[in-house]
């Protein structure tokens, strides 16, 4: 009888959304308070209204605006992944496959929500170092420490030439230096429109031109999907 009146009771309520679709949901709320609000007006409360959830439920997701922020950020860094899962089989795939990985990431992190964080840091709020902590550990630390892995893994097979981890790092950073930071602060200015209406695949390819004959030890290091 109490099951039976513990399922009416469900019944009448909103029902449950599986829980990927909730976060979903809590990340896409925080980013639109972000960038059309505020970081003062993205609350826990806020967040959870607009997301159409209880403040309880928005909890099993972010402790605090600070992790809901990260996981607004993380999720960027996230798309890299599928594109960094494959490795070369020979020197020639280098460099084919970095222009996919460096395609993803500028798909990313070069779009209007992800150009409109990096303005909101650009101005003067309260609590304005801890969310640059934020995007500076899940964004551009992130992103650049999986960069510097999947260049290390080619060295690793023989394909790259690295003189060590550090090495991996620091050329994961000029390559993003490069492919995204300058593009980004034109965007944030106004000068260059957001991907996808800019394409990066003309810069991309220059940097690894760039790069062809100094850096890497691939054969055929010219040639490049797409170009």
């Amino acid at each position: 009888m109490q099951q039976e009146e513990s399922k009416a009771l469900r019944g009448r309520g909103r029902p449950a959304r599986p829980p990927e679709e909730a976060r979903v949901a809590a990340v896409q709320a925080a980013t639109w308070l972000l960038l059309h609000e505020g970081y003062a007006a993205t609350t826990m409360e806020a967040v959870a209204r607009h997301a159409g959830m209880a403040k309880k439920s928005l909890y099993q997701y972010a402790a605090n605006r600070e992790d809901l922020v990260a996981l607004v950020v993380r999720g960027w860094t996230d798309a890299f992944l599928p594109a960094m899962s494959h490795d070369a089989a020979a020197p020639g795939e280098v460099l084919p496959l970095l222009k996919e990985v460096l395609q993803a990431m500028a798909a990313r992190v070069l779009t209007a929500d992800a150009v409109g964080l990096f303005r909101l840091l650009c101005t003067q709020f309260p609590a304005r170092a801890d969310l640059l902590a934020v995007y500076q550990r899940n964004g551009i630390e992130r992103g650049t420490a999986l960069l510097a892995e999947w260049l290390q893994r080619q060295a690793a097979r023989g394909h790259l030439l690295l003189r060590d981890g550090r090495d991996g790092y620091e050329l994961a950073g000029l390559l993003l230096a490069m492919v995204i930071a300058e593009p980004l602060r034109q965007m944030a200015l106004g000068l260059l429109a957001p991907v996808p209406a800019w394409d990066a695949a003309p810069r991309i390819d220059a940097a690894l031109r760039l790069l062809g004959g100094s850096g890497f030890s691939v054969a055929g290091a010219s040639t490049l999907r797409g170009s």
